[in-house]
């Protein structure tokens, strides 16, 4: 066997390895997400009731409005990425008793449900859109 086909495949064994221990790190941060907390329900429950029990407080202009905020996200996750902002929003919009979904509300939720490391693009979407995020502001800061 040439030399240069024993490196050949010892470099595919480190990109193969590579690549299972990426795919590892994300399967293993899905399955936290339903494993049970201490109420007995996952994560993924949670967003599941707060989405079907808002699911009557969505108008058009709200649902628009979050397929806008939800642009900069990669077309592969932009699905997850709604579900888990929808159900951000829904949770305020059951607290506060809220008639409907409002921009206001769904920017707040869409900020809280943003993590922090993501702020900066966060905020350079929203300026380049021309959305006012000022009275947000402080959850920005925290």
């Amino acid at each position: 066997m040439p030399t240069w086909f024993s490196w050949f495949i010892v470099f595919w064994v480190f990109i193969l390895a590579g690549f299972m221990a990426i795919g590892g790190y994300f399967m293993f941060r899905k399955f936290l997400k339903v494993l049970p907390m201490a109420d007995g329900k996952s994560k993924l429950d949670w967003q599941n009731h707060y989405v079907e029990a808002s699911r009557h407080l969505w108008n058009e202009e709200s649902k628009q409005f979050l397929d806008e905020l939800c642009e900069p996200v990669p077309k592969a996750f932009r699905d997850i990425a709604k579900h888990s902002i929808a159900a951000r929003i829904g949770q305020l919009a059951l607290e506060r008793k809220v008639p409907q979904i409002t921009r206001e509300l769904c920017l707040e939720g869409y900020i809280l449900a943003t993590p922090k490391r993501d702020y900066k693009s966060l905020i350079t979407f929203l300026e380049k859109k021309g959305i006012d995020y000022q009275p947000y502001r402080q959850l920005l800061n925290k």
